[in-house]
């Protein structure tokens, strides 16, 4: 299975922060898992976090503003 056919395109998105130039990273939350690609490779590969280790991830971001 390829990337895209386990993760439909409607389901993405990136920060509105983000800029125009496509350096970015897209999400996609999936109940119990969220996953993340590279907006400039959108088929290549998706690393897969469960929801908690996004959280941890997200906060340790914050933490560190």
């Amino acid at each position: 299975m390829t990337p895209n056919e386990r993760t439909p395109e409607r389901d993405w998105f990136k920060s509105s922060r983000s800029s125009n130039n496509a350096a970015c990273v897209e999400v996609r939350f999936m109940g119990e898992a969220v996953a993340v690609r590279d907006s400039k490779d959108r088929g290549g590969p998706v690393l897969d976090f469960t929801s908690q280790a996004w959280s941890e991830f997200i906060a340790s971001l914050r933490a560190d503003r």
